[in-house]
């Protein structure tokens, strides 16, 4: 959950999340190591006087400062592909939901399952129970299994949505007429928040998502009270 004045990404819940985090760290540690060589050459070629011809006419500073950047670049490159493949990966889920976008709200689906769906709407400000957040409750969250691959099927009736959860790393389009699909497995049992990504209209900041990630018996007792209310 993010707070105020929070400087770095949510804590993640699923190990795609941990993988872009540890990326990002990598990634930024190489630009604090540029900006303090570059900063330090900057101010001594400002502050000394004192120079040598080969620096200023040398063929093999020349390859040095060619080849070093492209080493750089895929010291960066190869784990950034490591991790684009690892997010279109989709091996054996065990649970399908499809979500659809709509102005302004979501509806889910669960697949494997006949008629299990519900419609999911902002709860407005004046229903909040205590401890519940403003903007980002929802009268009906997406229930799922912990430690269990979930697939998602993304898509749109009217106009474009993008259904996003950051602590899950996930974020995918919703595209009206277009099935897009997206995964995840969380670690831990929580409740985890999400909103809209793509402006979709007037309430485009009213549409939140909500997934709630639950330990494999109480999902069944979920399941089970969800099939008998149809």
């Amino acid at each position: 959950m993010a707070h105020p004045q929070q400087l770095g990404f949510q804590d993640a819940t699923s190990p795609l999340m941990e993988e872009l985090l540890h990326f990002h760290d990598h990634a930024l540690m190489i630009v604090f190591l540029i900006s303090a060589f570059v900063l330090y050459i900057i101010v001594a070629m400002v502050t000394t006087k004192i120079y040598d011809k080969y620096i200023l006419d040398s063929q093999e500073i020349e390859i040095i400062w060619t080849v070093l950047p492209a080493v750089i670049l895929i010291m960066i490159a190869l784990p950034s592909l490591r991790i684009l493949y690892i997010m279109d990966e989709v091996n054996d889920p065990h649970l399908t939901v499809k979500a659809m976008g709509h102005q302004w709200y979501w509806s889910y689906e669960y697949t494997d399952y006949e008629e299990l769906g519900f419609d999911s709407y902002m709860i407005p400000t004046q229903d909040l129970m205590p401890g519940q957040f403003r903007l980002l409750e929802t009268d009906h969250r997406m229930v799922v299994p912990v430690e269990s691959p979930i697939r998602v099927l993304v898509s749109a009736e009217d106009v474009l949505h993008s259904w996003a959860v950051p602590t899950l790393g996930v974020k995918m389009d919703a595209v009206p007429g277009r099935l897009n699909q997206t995964a995840f497995i969380t670690s831990r049992p929580g409740v985890f928040y999400g909103q809209c990504s793509e402006i979709c209209g007037a309430n485009h900041s009213f549409m939140p998502i909500v997934v709630e990630a639950v330990l494999l018996e109480s999902f069944e007792n979920w399941l089970s009270l969800s099939l008998q209310d149809l």
